[in-house]
């Protein structure tokens, strides 16, 4: 049975003793940041700091930051957990919209004051407090698709944020088309839900893609809707927290500077703005955070299992021979692909580097490996590249492709559509159909039990 809501994932994490609950008043002002990453550089536990200085609002974090607690909020295991995901994305299903939902336990339509709840100022260059967790709602302003992704938004005044929207990002694609139209708007906040939902975010599906539909069939059961009280959106009926917003295409302000999941501050610039037009939220609700900033944090682990689901379907159809898929957190869940095959003839590895570089998440070095090479091990993927590769022969290069998103090495002053770079192809496979050395082997080290040594 799929988590109902964000409470029962907590909870289910606090059974696996996964969970950190932090009594002692904690400030938002830097110090959320510095335990959030001391919390990710151990692979620690998920924490809720329940006295958040100048708010009455829990504050949540770390609920995304392992593999292990991706496989929790799945209900899977390693062994499992692709074939789990490819199948939830091909049986999607609708969702219920319902009268009510405790998101609208409470509405606030007047005097809105975002201060109210503990929004953290990350990393001392951040250009302000920053919502990192929230989901954004908006539709396509022709078809009314839905659509779900994390972004970042910046508050500028006490119901005001200002926004990221990339334009080959939905979100930026259907703002950018609304404003073409001459037509208003809209977007809503969501913050703190079935951790499932934040993980549809990460898709890379078609843009007619309902997400709703998506996050159902992944979840294995519907998603509770409920009717936004301000703007015409629908937003998950259990979730914490809601912001709902309209976007002021006219008014732009300096947004940024913001430490991003490279590792590096992209520089402050002019951005649209939003006004809340209303605030909703559960009893006793929770709030959510995320820092990111250098690997390995929590957008990279949020961003690895469904990247890999979405590469993984992409090249299948195109290379049976395609076994497994990793995107590492070190290159920011986007920059390096290690993917391993089973050769049928020559060559073919290489074609499947010339697939790979054409995804629409941009890497910038593909590696493919044999099938008996752990993808999900750096160090058995390195051993690969060490020992595997002819450099002259299995290393290539193209110029000119599109660049990845905030890639630090490319100039910020060209054009967002047209930022171009090159990419590394490596072909660390085994030569096919020509003589190699034996396979060094300890049979049975696996499953031998050291604790008989001392009996």
């Amino acid at each position: 049975m799929p988590y109902k809501d964000l409470r029962e994932y907590l909870k289910a994490l606090e059974e696996h003793h996964d969970l950190l609950r932090v009594k002692k008043p904690i400030d938002t002002y830097l110090e959320v940041g510095k335990v959030l990453r001391k919390l990710y550089s151990q692979e620690g536990p998920a924490v809720i700091f329940e006295n958040p200085i100048g708010s009455d609002v829990p504050l949540v974090g770390a609920v995304y930051s392992t593999r292990s607690k991706a496989l929790l909020a799945f209900e899977s295991d390693e062994e499992h957990i692709m074939d789990k995901v490819l199948a939830g994305m091909k049986r999607p299903l609708a969702p219920v919209l319902k009268d009510k939902g405790e998101c609208q336990e409470n509405v606030i339509l007047d005097n809105i004051d975002l201060s109210r709840f503990p929004i953290p100022f990350y990393t001392p260059k951040d250009g302000g407090r920053y919502l990192t967790a929230a989901i954004t709602v908006s539709k396509d302003p022709e078809t009314g698709v839905p659509d779900i992704g994390i972004y970042r938004w910046q508050v500028i005044g006490p119901d005001r944020l200002s926004f990221l929207a990339q334009p080959f990002h939905r979100f930026g694609k259907n703002l950018a088309k609304a404003k073409k139209l001459g037509l208003p708007f809209e977007a809503a906040l969501v913050i703190g839900t079935d951790p499932v939902l934040a993980y549809t975010t990460q898709f890379k599906v078609p843009d007619n893609t309902n997400d709703w539909f998506l996050a159902g069939g992944l979840r294995g059961e519907p998603v509770e809707l409920v009717k936004c009280k301000t703007v015409d959106l629908e937003v998950p009926a259990t979730a914490e927290v809601v912001l709902e917003l309209k976007i002021n295409y006219e008014e732009e302000v300096m947004e940024g500077p913001f430490g991003e999941y490279t590792g590096y501050y992209t520089p402050a610039s002019l951005k649209p703005t939003a006004r809340v037009t209303a605030i909703t939220h559960r009893d006793n609700p929770l709030f959510l955070g995320l820092l990111t900033g250098k690997p390995v944090n929590e957008v990279h682990i949020l961003k690895q299992i469904p990247f890999e689901a979405s590469f993984y379907d992409f090249l299948k159809p195109q290379f049976p021979s395609v076994k497994k898929v990793a995107i590492p957190p070190c290159g920011g869940v986007s920059f390096y692909v290690v993917i391993a095959i089973q050769q049928r003839y020559a060559g073919e590895a290489r074609q499947v580097i010339m697939a790979a570089l054409s995804h629409t998440i941009r890497p910038k070095w593909v590696v493919v490996v044999d099938d008996d090479i752990n993808v999900q091990d750096l160090n058995d993927v390195n051993w690969a590249l060490s020992f595997h590769v002819r450099p002259k022969d299995d290393i290539f290069i193209i110029d000119n492709v599109p660049a990845g998103p905030l890639d630090p090495v490319v100039r910020e002053s060209a054009q967002l559509t047209k930022r171009l770079l090159s990419a590394v192809g490596i072909d660390a496979t085994r030569p096919f159909g020509e003589g190699f050395p034996a396979l060094v082997e300890v049979p049975g080290w696996e499953d031998y039990d050291l604790n008989q040594l001392n009996k």
